[in-house]
C-alpha cells in the first residue's frame, strides 16, 4: 500500500460533488446565518455556518458516512467498523454505521464528556473507555480493529473522509458566494481540509484561517516551517474535540498547500465565545465548535471594512455539566460576572447597607458568604463574599471606585 505521504491529494472539484451527492440523504444542509452583532464587533459582515445544527451536532457525520459508503462501494461488506474517538466523530460513525446496518465499535478516552458517550451508546454503538488521551484510544482501536477483523475509521486523515466534510464548503460557497475569509477550526485537520479543496479550487482568493486551542496546538508552526509542535501529557483544554496531539499525513498536504494563516485562541476566550454564540443564536456551541468565532471575537485574524467572512460554528455537543461553568467563565471573562470580598463591622444594618449600595449601581447579587473568625478578618468585623451581575468591566471599576470612597476594604477575586 502506497504510504499517506505520498499519496495525491484528490484535487478534482468532481470528487467532491460525488461525495456531497453521496451522503445527501444523511446529512443535514446546516444553515449559514449572517450576524449584525458580530459584523459590528469585529468591521466586517459574518456569517455563521451552523455545523452544530447537523443531525449528530457535530460536522463529523459528512465523513463518516462518506467513508462508510465508500467502504460498502469497494467490496465485500465489513463485519463491522471501529473508531477512536473523544465524541463528536463517534457519533458521526456510529450514525452513519446505523444506517449503513453495521456493527460500530467505538473507543472513547475515560475523560470524554459523558453528553457523548450517551450519544453513541444511543445510536447502537459500543462504547469502550480506554486510556486518558485520544492518541491512547486510537492505539487501542487499531488493535481491536486487527483482532476482532474491524475497519477502523481514522477521523480525520483518510481521503473519503476529508471529502466528506468538504460537503460543508460546497454549502458554504453557495450560501456565500461573496466570501472573502474563512475560518474554521483546526484539531486533526479533517474539516478544515474539506473546507479548503471546496474553496480554494474555485476561488483560490478566499483567505482561509485555521484556529486550534492555545493549550494544544500542534501546527502552530506548521506553515512557517513544516515543524509539528509538541504538546505537554498534561495540556489541558476545555476544547476537547481538538485537543489533537497527532495531526494526520494526508491533512498536512491539504493544509501545507491551502491554509493561509493559523492562529490560536485560550480557553478564556473560548468560554466567551460560547457565551456570545448562546445570545446571538440561541444554539449551543461545544469548545472546539467556537474557536473560529473566538478568534474572530479575539481579533486574531485581520479584518478590513469590505471583508465578508465564513465562521464555521463545527459543534455543539458541549457537556451539559459544563455548560453553567463555561458560561459563568465566559460571563467573567467578560467582565459581567464578579466576585469580590468586603470587609465590613459586623453590626445589624451594615449588610443591608453594603447591598443597598450595591444596588443603586445597577448591580445584580447573585450569591452572598459570610466569613467570621478568620485570621486574615479582624475580630469584630466580617468578611462578604459577593458574586455580582455586571455590565462591563468599566461597571466592575465603578463598584470598586465606590467601596473605595466608603473607606472599605475591598478584594477582587477575579481579576487582580
Amino acid at each position: 500500500m502506497t504510504d499517506k505521504a505520498d499519496h495525491p491529494m484528490p484535487l478534482d472539484l468532481a470528487e467532491l460533488a460525488s461525495a456531497r451527492q453521496r451522503i445527501g440523504q444523511s446529512v443535514t444542509r446546516t444553515p449559514m446565518v449572517p450576524s449584525e452583532f458580530l459584523s459590528l464587533a469585529v468591521g466586517a459582515q459574518v456569517h455563521l455556518k451552523l455545523e452544530n445544527l447537523q443531525r449528530t451536532g457535530s460536522f463529523k457525520l459528512r465523513g463518516a458516512t462518506n467513508r462508510i459508503a465508500r467502504l460498502l462501494e469497494y467490496g465485500d461488506r465489513p463485519a463491522g467498523v471501529i473508531a477512536a474517538s473523544a465524541g463528536n466523530h463517534a457519533q458521526g460513525v456510529a450514525q452513519a454505521a446505523r444506517q449503513a446496518g453495521l456493527r460500530a465499535v467505538v473507543v472513547m478516552p475515560s475523560n470524554a464528556p459523558l453528553t457523548k458517550i450517551a450519544s453513541c451508546r444511543a445510536l447502537g454503538a459500543e462504547v469502550r473507555l480506554v486510556g486518558d488521551t485520544l492518541e491512547q484510544a486510537a492505539d487501542e482501536a487499531m488493535k481491536q480493529a486487527d483482532e476482532q477483523q474491524l475497519v477502523f475509521l481514522h477521523p480525520y486523515d483518510d481521503w473519503d473522509v476529508i471529502l466528506g466534510q468538504g460537503s460543508c464548503g460546497l454549502e458554504m460557497i453557495e450560501d456565500c458566494p461573496d466570501m472573502t475569509v474563512a475560518v474554521v477550526p483546526l484539531g486533526g485537520g479533517g474539516l478544515i481540509s474539506g473546507v479548503a479543496l471546496a474553496l480554494k479550487l474555485q476561488r483560490p482568493d478566499i483567505r482561509l484561517i485555521g484556529v486550534q486551542a492555545d493549550a494544544v496546538a500542534p501546527w502552530r508552526h506548521f506553515l512557517r516551517d513544516g515543524s509539528l509542535q509538541g504538546i505537554p501529557p498534561a495540556a489541558h483544554t476545555i476544547a476537547d474535540g481538538i485537543k489533537v496531539k497527532r495531526p494526520g499525513l494526508l491533512t498536512r498536504q491539504v493544509i501545507a498547500r491551502h491554509v493561509d494563516e493559523i492562529v490560536t485562541v485560550d480557553d478564556n476566550a473560548i468560554a466567551e465565545a460560547i457565551v456570545v454564540l448562546l445570545e446571538r443564536t440561541r444554539t449551543i456551541g461545544e469548545g472546539a465548535g467556537v474557536v473560529a468565532l473566538a478568534a474572530l471575537l479575539q481579533g486574531r485574524v485581520a479584518l478590513s471594512p469590505s471583508d465578508t467572512v465564513a465562521c464555521v460554528i463545527s459543534g455543539g455537543n458541549v457537556d451539559m455539566t459544563l455548560v453553567g461553568r463555561s458560561i459563568d467563565y465566559g460571563l467573567a471573562s467578560s467582565g459581567r460576572l464578579m466576585n469580590v470580598a468586603v470587609t465590613i463591622v459586623d453590626s445589624p444594618g451594615r449588610l443591608v447597607s453594603l447591598l443597598k449600595s450595591v444596588a443603586d449601581l445597577g448591580i445584580n447579587v447573585r450569591h452572598v458568604e459570610h466569613r467570621r473568625g478568620e485570621l486574615h478578618v479582624p475580630v469584630g468585623m466580617t468578611e462578604v463574599i459577593l458574586q455580582m451581575e455586571t455590565r462591563d468591566f468599566e461597571h466592575q471599576r465603578e463598584l470598586l471606585d465606590h467601596f473605595a470612597g466608603q473607606g472599605l476594604e475591598v478584594r477582587n477575586m477575579m481579576w487582580v
